[in-house]
C-alpha cells in the first residue's frame, strides 16, 4: 500500500478546491446577465392588454380581453360617479380591468373609469365587487388605454 506524500495530498486539496470553484462559477449567471435582466424588467410595460382571458361579471357579460396594469389602492364604485356607492376595495397591484366607461370628472382630470372586480366586497354582496375605478388610480397612459374596449351598455 502506498502512503500519499504531503505534496500529493496538497495537490488533491488544490484540485478539489479548483473543481468546487468551477462548479460554483457554472451556476452563476454570466457577467452582465443579472444587470440585463433588471433592465429588461424595468423597461417592461406597466400596463398591457391581454387576450384570451375570461371574466364574467354579475350581469352575465363575458370578457375575453383585459388590461393588466399597476394601480393604487382604490375604491370600486357601483357606477362611474365620484359620489357613487363604494361597493368594494381594490387592494392588489397589478390588477385587471375589462373595459372602460365615460363618467363623472374625477381627480385625474378626465372622465374615464375602468371596470373591474374589487378584492374586498364592502357593500352590495350580490354584485361580488364588480364596479368602476377612476382612471387616476390606474397607471394608464393615455386614457382610455389603447386596445381596451368600451364597456357594453346595460
Amino acid at each position: 500500500m502506498r502512503i500519499p506524500s504531503r505534496v500529493t495530498t496538497g495537490r488533491r486539496r488544490t484540485l478539489g478546491a479548483l473543481l468546487a470553484a468551477v462548479a460554483v462559477a457554472m451556476c452563476l449567471p454570466a457577467a452582465g446577465t443579472a444587470t440585463a435582466a433588471v433592465r429588461a424588467d424595468a423597461a417592461a410595460p406597466v400596463c398591457h392588454v391581454r387576450e384570451g382571458v375570461q371574466h364574467t361579471d354579475i350581469k352575465g357579460h363575458t370578457y375575453t380581453k383585459d388590461l393588466y396594469c399597476e394601480n393604487a389602492v382604490a375604491d370600486v364604485f357601483a357606477t362611474p360617479e365620484v359620489y357613487g356607492t363604494v361597493i368594494a376595495k381594490l387592494k392588489t397591484s397589478p390588477s385587471w380591468f375589462v373595459c372602460w366607461q365615460s363618467g363623472d370628472l374625477h381627480q385625474g382630470g378626465n372622465r374615464i373609469w375602468y371596470y373591474t372586480q374589487g378584492d374586498e366586497v364592502l357593500n352590495w354582496p350580490l354584485w361580488k365587487g364588480w364596479g368602476y375605478v377612476p382612471a387616476f388610480r390606474v397607471e394608464t397612459e393615455p386614457d382610455p388605454f389603447p386596445g381596451l374596449p368600451a364597456c357594453m351598455p346595460g
